[in-house]
């Protein structure tokens, strides 16, 4: 490596300067303030885990995003954290133990192998909240009303949320009999509405004609309220999963509404991000001119199985970053600094431990160094008058 390449980052590696950083760390208190409001209580996993663990129930899908590493005390593979659920999931399930409905929330830094979101970073700093041990539409709703505050505190202005249901895709497909091949084919034609290929395939797998028009029906069925109505129609007779589905979805839409009145709910039946770990509803946030989600999540119950206890389960995540980077609201102005001079002065060093146990930031005057009080962003500082050591503006002679 160059000398002058010596310090450069990896690709999508980023360090956080000290104003971003501010602005993060408040932020980051403030939404953990908010989830404890609601009752969520803050876990921190390790960085760390082996793989069998990182990589199951909803991990399966991540294998491609976790850096592996090898642990020098035992030889076994271990994967440092791409996302942070399965973590919460297994302490749920294997350490926490209860039965009562159990309201956990995290925030800590994940890494990935590949770019990812809004700052195409590869370190993003994920938050999230899940709620394990009940199985109704409440839950739904309180998770998502929580990610709906959670984007306000943020300063996330205009949010667009679409809520699907894998249950509809997943049951139309097993009534359809494709087996998983095709299914999985099914599923990436249908993540790009891409109706023509849809109808191809469909076609060549030789389903009927009403197997095929509700399947490719899917591609249309996307927009407001109506939407679940032109759904009922065009999945009639589909069967149980399917109008289940859809009677679970309107429930839920019904439960947030009455929650947060104000916010503008879209459906989008073809939306079947994380199918392979959802069992429910999904649902993810958008802003005007940004494509992917800022924040999303859903049901996925039964993902503490693995960990020797099934419970139902619902939750979302975002990246922290994504949505400072997003934010409308003001920088808040720097908070102005001290500048005392470092002298061996009793009386001084006793007004700095006062002004520093009152929350002033207080920065000693090094001895030689170059610069002063406005180059080390103070706005004040300590000067003898009369005798008595006293704080003064920068100005001030």
């Amino acid at each position: 490596m160059l000398d002058k390449d010596r310090w450069l980052l990896p690709e999508g590696i980023e360090d956080v300067l000290p104003s971003a950083a501010a602005r993060l760390e408040r932020l980051r208190r403030e939404l953990l303030d908010l989830f404890g409001g609601w009752g969520y209580e803050l876990v921190i996993p390790p960085l760390v885990e082996y793989l069998e663990s990182l990589l199951t129930g909803t991990g399966n899908d991540l294998d491609l995003q976790t850096f592996k590493i090898t642990d020098q005390l035992t030889g076994r593979l271990m994967g440092v954290r791409a996302d942070m659920t399965p973590q919460v999931a297994r302490i749920d399930a294997h350490l926490l133990k209860r039965d009562a409905p159990t309201r956990l929330c995290y925030l800590d830094t994940v890494l990935h192998t590949r770019p990812d979101g809004f700052s195409r970073s590869r370190n993003p700093l994920q938050v999230g909240a899940e709620l394990y041990g009940h199985s109704g539409v409440e839950s739904e709703a309180e998770i998502l009303c929580l990610m709906l505050e959670m984007l306000k505190l943020a300063g996330i202005g205009a949010v667009h949320v679409d809520l699907g249901h894998v249950g509809i895709f997943r049951g139309l497909a097993r009534a359809a009999g494709l087996n998983a091949e095709q299914e999985a084919v099914l599923f990436d034609a249908l993540q790009r509405k891409a109706k023509a290929e849809i109808e191809e395939f469909l076609t060549g797998w030789s389903l009927d004609a009403v197997q095929r028009r509700r399947i490719v029906s899917l591609v249309e069925l996307n927009g407001g309220d109506e939407v679940l109505s032109d759904a009922e129609v065009a999945l009639r007779g589909a069967g149980d999963a399917v109008r289940g589905a859809l009677d679970n979805l309107r429930s839920i839409a019904d439960a947030v509404r009455r929650q947060a009145p104000q916010q503008t709910l879209y459906f989008d039946l073809a939306e079947l991000r994380g199918y392979h770990y959802y069992t429910g509803v999904v649902f993810a946030a958008f802003v005007p001119g940004h494509g992917q989600a800022i924040a999303q999540g859903g049901r996925y119950d039964d993902i503490g199985r693995v960990f020797g206890r099934a419970r139902p389960a619902t939750g979302f995540g975002a990246d922290i970053k994504t949505l400072l980077a997003l934010s409308t609201q003001p920088l808040p102005e720097r908070p102005g600094a001290i500048f005392a001079p470092c002298e061996n002065d009793s009386a001084l060093q006793a007004l700095v431990r006062t002004l520093r146990a009152q929350g002033e930031r207080v920065v000693y005057a090094l001895p030689g160094q170059t610069g002063g009080a406005r180059e080390v962003g103070c706005d004040r500082v300590v000067k003898k008058q009369k005798g008595v050591w006293t704080v003064i503006k920068t100005e001030e002679k």
